[in-house]
């Protein structure tokens, strides 16, 4: 039977041989930001004491528009300036409500590594990272076969990325490899959008203590990212918590002020 998932993944295969149409790899290569040094995600949350990768969606597929008209420029820099570690900024249309743009937009304005958040499935969408400006890609273990996900996060090696790969079970932590950077667990079941803390801290200690382990989805509490620490995470990908806020920075500076205190 056909997942949520799925039918997410058939639209971007799509969406991509539309993309490739109108923009050549070629083309991608010629824009400036390709051409700039990545900053690492990797060392900024070894070097955090928070380890906050603040998230930038409008919306989501189980709880439809979380804050329709964000403007971009405003939540990024603020999150920037209110000390995330790194920031996340979605780029699907039909499911988060983003596009490249919001990433070519905010780069210039935030000083942190930028991941861009999207369901990769080709190499065309990496070289479009690098033309956006982002430092980090996502690579889903859910999406990919094993031999998928090496050869996509070796091309984003060669393009200078990073690369967090994302988990829900130990079959998926088996798609590591040599060219993976960070290693997150999302909370949220991708097949039915049910979400659950516990993943993280059941998967902690199945992940080799040699990649930057991120808890990611359903944090919302100062006391859960204490706890996550301790069995070893460095990063938490936090997203609805800020941006149901009028004030998503506002709200990211108090909670990472809560962290430290």
């Amino acid at each position: 039977m056909s997942t949520i998932l799925d039918k997410i993944l058939a639209d971007k295969a799509f969406e991509v041989a539309e993309r490739k149409l109108i923009v050549s790899i070629s083309d991608l290569e010629k824009v400036p930001a390709f051409s700039r040094t990545c900053l690492s995600m990797k060392q900024s949350l070894l070097t955090s004491e928070t380890g906050i990768i603040s998230e930038f969606k409008r919306k989501s597929p189980s709880l439809g528009w979380i804050h329709e008209d964000a403007d971009v420029l405003m939540v990024t820099s603020g999150y920037s300036a209110s000390g995330a570690s790194g920031i996340s900024i979605l780029t699907d249309l039909p499911y988060f409500g983003g596009t490249p743009q919001d990433v070519i937009q905010a780069r210039s304005f935030i000083t942190c590594p930028v991941l861009r958040k999207d369901f990769v499935i080709d190499e065309y969408q990496l070289y479009e990272a690098k033309a956006m400006g982002a430092d980090v890609i996502l690579i889903i273990a859910a999406a990919l076969t094993g031999k998928r996900t090496f050869e996509l996060a070796r091309k984003a090696h060669e393009l200078g990325l990073e690369v967090l790969m994302e988990v829900h079970n130990t079959d998926e932590i088996r798609h590591a490899n040599d060219f993976v950077d960070m290693i997150g667990v999302n909370n949220r079941n991708l097949k039915t959008f049910e979400q659950s803390i516990q993943v993280s801290f059941d998967l902690a200690d199945k992940i080799p203590d040699h990649f930057v382990k991120i808890s990611e989805s359903g944090i919302s509490k100062v006391e859960t990212v204490k706890e996550l620490r301790k069995v070893g995470f460095r990063g938490f990908l936090m997203g609805e918590n800020f941006m149901k806020e009028t004030n998503p920075a506002v709200a990211l500076a108090s909670f990472i002020n809560a962290l430290k205190s």
